[in-house]
C-alpha cells in the first residue's frame, strides 16, 4: 500500500492523529499544470495551543524512553523514507515543481540520512565530568528543551523540515511543525505518515499547515522555548524580534546572495556548467544559489558566452512530464518578484544576454552581463533562475566584491590553484565554502548555516551543532552526605 493511499489525511491536520483543523481546508495545486493534488487541512492559532499542550504531555514519556528506543524509531523512519522514496519524490516533483533528481535527494540523501544521523545522535555522549574544589561529583548533562517549533519553507520542503525535526526528536523533544501551506503534503503529510508508521508515540509530532498567524502563534507560545526557522531574512528578523520578548532560542537559516568566483586559470567549460547549475537549479529557488558570478576580467566575456549557451539550451517545462532542467516557480508572486528584479536591473544598465521571459510559471534561465553594482540583481537575493555576471581585475577586488554584501551563506571558488582558492576564502565572511564547486551543497553530517543577514550561524548538522541547538545544559553535583554549614 502506498504511503498516502489512505484518505484519512485529506482535509485534516496531524495532531494526536488526523483531526479537523480550525483553519479553512484548501486545495494543494501543482504549479506546473494547476491541477489539484489533494485537499489539505489547515490549522489556526487555536490549534497551536492544543498541539503544544498535547506535545508537552507526550514529550515527558518520550524523553524518558531509553535512547535505544528513540534511536529505533529514527532508524525505522529512515528506512521508510528509503522504501517510499519514489512515491514521496513524485509528490515533491509535483507539489514543489522541482527536478526529479532534487526530489530524490530530499528523500534518500536528505530525509533518510537525517534520520540515520539523528538515530546515532540519540546515543551520543551528552555531558562532561567537571573538576570541583569541593569533595563532590560535579558534571554537566544536556536535557531536552521540551517542545521545539519548526517552520519550514516551500523550496526544499522535506529536507529543510527534517534537518531540525529529526535531531530534535532524537534528543527527546516533541516537535510542532508548520510546513509552508504551498507544499504541505510533501513537506508535512508525508513526514507525519512516515513517523506514525515508524512507531513514534502519539502526540510527540504535530503537523500544522497554515499561514502567518499559525507561525506567529508558535513563535509566541510560552511553552515552545526553541524555534528552528528556514525562510526569508525579513521573516527571520520578525521571528527573532518576537522570540526575544520571551527570551527564546531561535535557529535561523535565511536568505543569501552567494558569490561564485571564477579565477583566470579555471576550466571555463566546467566552470560555466557549475555556474549554470548553481543559478538555474530548482528555478533558482535555493537559498544557496549562485547569485553573483564574479569572473576575472580576462575570461569574463568567454565565461558569459558559455553561460548563455547553457541558459539557452536548458529545457524548461513540467518536471513530472519528462526530462527538463528547469521546472516552474512556485507561484505567480514569486515569479513576478524575480522578473521585476531582472527588468529593474536592465533599466539600471545591465545587459540581458539570455532569458528574461516567462510563460505561465516557467521562467527562462536568465544571464545578465555588464551588471552595475547598484543593480538589484547584484545587490539583492533574486530567488529565481538568474545569473548576474560581474568582472573583477585582481584578487583584492574579488574579495572586496564577494564580501560586499549583508549576506554570508555560501561561497564557491573555481580555480586550478587550490591553495590560492583557500587563501581567498579566508578573506570572505561566509558560513559555507566550496573550492572548485558551485555554491549549492548540503549533507546531513555537516554544520550548516550562514552569518550576517543569512542567519545566526551553523545551528544544524553534526552532533555538536544539534546538541547545542536542541538541548539545555544542566549542572549537577553529588555529595556522599550533606555538608556541614556554619548556621
Amino acid at each position: 500500500m502506498a504511503l498516502l493511499d489512505s484518505g484519512d489525511w485529506q482535509g485534516r491536520i496531524f495532531s494526536s492523529g488526523w483531526v479537523e483543523g480550525s483553519g479553512e481546508v484548501y486545495d494543494s495545486t501543482e504549479p506546473a499544470t494547476g491541477k489539484i493534488l489533494g485537499r489539505v487541512g489547515a490549522a489556526a492559532a487555536s490549534d497551536v495551543d492544543r498541539a503544544v499542550a498535547a506535545a508537552l504531555r507526550a514529550q515527558a514519556e518520550w524523553a524518558a524512553l531509553p535512547y535505544a528506543g528513540r534511536a529505533r524509531v529514527l532508524r525505522r523512519a529512515g528506512q521508510l523514507f528509503e522504501e517510499y522514496q519514489e512515491e514521496i519524490a513524485e509528490w515533491i516533483v509535483r507539489e514543489a515543481g522541482t527536478h526529479p533528481g532534487f526530489a530524490a535527494f530530499q528523500t534518500s540523501n536528505g530525509a533518510a540520512e537525517e534520520c540515520f544521523e539523528a538515530a546515532a545522535l540519540a546515543a551520543a555522549p551528552y555531558g562532561e565530568v567537571l573538576r570541583s574544589v569541593e569533595q563532590r561529583l560535579s558534571f554537566s548533562r544536556r536535557r531536552p528543551v521540551g517542545v521545539v517549533g519548526v517552520i519550514s519553507p516551500f523550496n526544499a520542503p522535506m529536507v529543510l523540515a527534517m534537518r531540525a525535526l529529526a535531531p530534535a526528536l532524537a534528543l527527546g523533544n516533541a516537535v510542532v511543525l508548520k510546513p509552508d501551506p504551498r507544499t504541505a503534503i510533501c513537506g508535512g503529510v508525508t513526514i507525519a505518515r512516515v513517523f506514525a508508521e515508524a512507531g513514534l508515540p502519539e502526540g510527540v509530532l504535530h503537523v500544522l499547515p497554515g499561514g502567518a498567524e499559525v507561525g506567529a502563534a508558535l513563535v509566541e507560545h510560552p511553552r515552545v522555548p526553541v524555534l528552528a526557522f528556514t525562510g526569508s531574512t525579513r521573516a527571520g528578523k520578525a521571528i527573532a524580534a518576537a522570540a526575544a520578548q520571551r527570551l527564546k532560542r531561535v535557529h535561523l537559516e535565511l536568505g543569501g546572495n552567494s558569490a561564485l568566483i571564477v579565477l583566470e586559470d579555471a576550466d571555463l567549460e566546467k566552470a560555466a556548467s557549475a555556474g549554470a547549475f548553481g543559478s538555474f537549479h530548482h528555478a533558482g529557488q535555493v537559498c544557496m544559489a549562485s547569485s553573483r558570478h564574479l569572473v576575472h576580467a580576462s575570461v569574463a566575456g568567454q565565461y558569459a558566452e558559455l553561460l548563455v549557451e547553457r541558459a539557452n539550451g536548458a529545457p524548461v517545462g513540467d518536471p513530472a512530464g519528462g526530462p527538463v532542467a528547469v521546472g516552474p516557480m512556485i507561484d505567480e508572486r514569486q515569479l513576478l518578484a524575480a522578473h521585476e528584479i531582472v527588468t529593474d536591473s536592465v533599466a539600471a544598465g545591465a545587459r540581458l544576454a539570455a532569458g528574461g521571459t516567462y510563460e505561465g510559471l516557467f521562467y527562462r534561465p536568465t544571464v545578465l552581463t555588464d551588471v552595475p553594482l547598484t543593480a538589484r540583481a547584484y545587490a539583492e537575493e533574486i530567488f529565481g533562475p538568474v545569473a548576474p555576471v560581474v568582472a573583477f581585475g585582481d584578487l583584492d577586488e574579488a574579495a572586496r566584491l564577494a564580501a560586499g554584501t549583508e549576506y554570508g551563506l555560501s561561497l564557491g571558488i573555481l580555480t586550478r590553484d587550490v591553495a590560492k582558492g583557500l587563501a581567498l576564502a579566508e578573506r570572505i565572511p561566509t558560513g559555507l565554502v566550496h573550492i572548485n564547486d558551485q555554491t549549492v551543497n548540503d549533507e546531513a553530517t555537516v554544520p550548516f548555516g550562514g552569518v550576517g543577514e543569512s542567519g545566526n550561524g551553523s545551528r544544524h548538522g553534526g552532533a555538536a551543532a544539534n546538541l547545542e541547538a536542541f538541548t539545555e545544559v544542566q549542572w549537577v553535583t553529588v555529595h556522599g552526605e550533606i555538608p556541614a554549614y556554619p548556621f
